[in-house]
C-alpha cells in the first residue's frame, strides 16, 4: 500500500442516503480509494442476516456507488463476490456511521456491526462505527474519529478474524479506550395499537435502567466520555466452559 491508496469498502444499515454514511465517505476519501455498497433502505436491527427467501436486486448509481435491496450482510457479500473486480478488492471495510449506539448486547442486533463482521468472515478487516446520540446527529467529530481509527487499522493491521466495534460519544471524546463488550440492564416493552381497519399491530421496544458496571466495558468508556473500541469476532464459542462441559461426553446415550 506504500505506492497506492488503500481501497476502502463502505456499507451501513441506515441506507445509502443516510447522513452518517455520507459523512463517513467524505473522510474515507481523504485516505483511500472508496467504494460504497449499501442497502437501498434502512435495515436497522437486521443483525447478521442473509436474504435467502427472495431474489435480490443490485442498482449501480455511478462508478463508485451501488445499492442492494437487502441487508448489510447481503451488501458485503455482493461487494466481494459479485460487484467489485479482483483488482478492486478492498483492503478494509468500514460500516456506519450508525445513528445511535451499538453497545453491549445491542451489537448482536446491529446491522452496522454485521456488515463489518461479514467482511471479516470473508477475509477483509472490518470496522463498525456508531455515534452514541439518540436525537440530533452532528457527525463531524465521529467522522474524524472514524478516519483516525481506520488510518491506524490500515497502518498497523487488525488481528485475523477480528472486527472492531467502535462507539463514539456525542461530545468531543476524552480519548480512546479498548474495551470489552458490556451488558445492559433493560426490560422489553411491547406496545399494542389498533390500525384504522381495526386490526392489532405492535411495536417492540425496551426500557433501559443502565448497565452492569464491571470495569473496562464499552458502556463505561462512553459514560466517561471516551471512544470505545471493542475487538470482536464471529466465533460464539464460550471457551471458558469447554473443559467444564467435557463430562457431557461421558453420558451414556444407550
Amino acid at each position: 500500500m506504500a505506492n497506492s491508496l488503500p481501497r476502502i469498502l463502505i456499507t451501513n444499515d441506515d441506507g445509502i442516503h443516510a447522513e452518517g454514511i455520507i459523512a463517513l465517505e467524505a473522510v474515507m476519501r481523504q485516505i483511500g480509494e472508496v467504494y460504497v455498497i449499501a442497502p437501498e433502505s434502512e435495515q436497522s436491527g437486521a443483525s447478521h442476516s442473509l436474504t435467502l427467501s427472495r431474489p435480490l436486486r443490485i442498482r449501480q448509481l455511478d462508478e463508485r456507488h451501488w445499492t442492494v435491496d437487502g441487508t448489510p450482510t447481503d451488501c458485503v457479500t455482493f461487494a466481494l463476490n459479485q460487484i467489485l473486480l479482483p483488482n478492486e478488492r478492498p483492503n478494509i471495510c468500514v460500516s456506519g456511521i450508525n445513528h445511535g449506539a451499538n453497545l453491549g448486547d445491542d451489537a448482536t442486533y446491529s446491522g452496522t456491526v454485521a456488515g463489518a463482521m461479514e467482511a471479516t468472515i470473508l477475509g477483509i478487516p472490518g470496522l463498525a462505527f456508531s455515534l452514541v446520540a439518540n436525537r440530533s446527529h452532528d457527525f463531524t467529530e465521529s467522522a474524524r474519529v472514524a478516519r483516525e481509527v481506520t488510518s491506524k487499522a490500515l497502518e498497523y493491521g487488525i488481528p485475523k478474524g477480528t472486527l472492531l466495534n467502535v462507539n463514539i460519544p456525542k461530545r468531543v471524546p476524552a480519548g480512546i479506550k479498548v474495551t470489552k463488550q458490556g451488558f445492559k440492564n433493560a426490560t422489553p416493552v411491547i406496545s399494542e395499537h389498533i390500525d384504522p381497519r381495526g386490526k392489532l399491530y405492535y411495536w417492540i421496544g425496551e426500557e433501559r435502567v443502565g448497565f452492569r458496571a464491571e470495569g473496562g466495558t464499552d458502556f463505561e468508556a462512553i459514560d466517561e466520555g471516551y471512544v470505545s473500541v471493542t475487538p470482536m469476532r464471529s466465533d460464539l464459542t464460550n471457551h471458558l466452559v469447554l473443559d467444564e462441559m467435557k463430562t457431557w461426553e461421558d453420558l451414556n446415550w444407550e
